[in-house]
């Protein structure tokens, strides 16, 4: 669930400019919910399921195991797609030590500096993450867009997109819940999927 508390028309605004950055920075957010700026609107968004957060430590974990201590797995960091002037704070995201400690640690981290984010589906907020992220992400040039989705159609499955282009990803690969996942280089992973728990399983 997600409740919008403040929109505006955003006018090409450079991340240090934007009201909608500055309103977001200065929130007073309840703990475990999460305030994101997705299409001229902050979003808050509702802490997540006992599944939801299962999955992400799963998947945080073996993330982990594969890559070099310089990289790290955040649940809570801010991501700025500039381009479109939105703000998504994932559930999982991996990034290099380098992008957390430059010069702008005031701000929130450039989506290009992210190498993998995962979004984990909730059922009221699909589409969210199954669209308007998916074409954000791309908008902000991530490589690799994980999306662990328990409410999809043909079943519950985890699809990869790969190769952000002109605000499309070029490329994607779904497996059924079960199968492995493969994460290419420069993480090598084979994500097992066989623990995450299905709809029918786990409200």
């Amino acid at each position: 669930m997600s409740l919008a508390v403040m929109e505006t028309v955003s006018g090409g605004d450079t991340p240090d400019s934007n009201p909608l950055l500055r309103a977001w920075q200065e929130l007073d957010v309840p703990e475990g919910w999460r305030a994101e700026i997705i299409d001229g609107e902050i979003r808050l968004m509702t802490p997540p399921s006992r599944p939801h957060n299962f999955i992400a430590a799963k998947v945080s974990r073996a993330l982990l195991r594969s890559i070099p201590e310089t990289w790290d797995v955040y649940q809570t960091l801010g991501l700025r797609i500039d381009s479109l002037g939105d703000l998504y704070v994932p559930d999982l995201v991996v990034i290099p030590d380098s992008a957390m400690l430059d010069d702008g640690a005031d701000l929130p981290c450039s989506a290009e500096d992210a190498l993998l984010v995962v979004e984990i589906v909730s059922k009221s907020n699909g589409d969210r993450d199954r669209r308007t992220k998916l074409r954000g992400y791309a908008h902000g040039l991530v490589p690799l867009y994980l999306l662990v989705d328990r409410w999809a159609e043909e079943g519950p499955s985890v699809t990869l997109y790969e190769d952000p282009e002109n605000g499309r990803y070029r490329r994607h690969t779904t497996v059924p819940f079960g199968a492995k996942a493969s994460l290419p280089s420069p993480f090598g992973l084979e994500l097992d999927t066989s623990d995450f728990p299905d709809a029918k399983q786990w409200k």
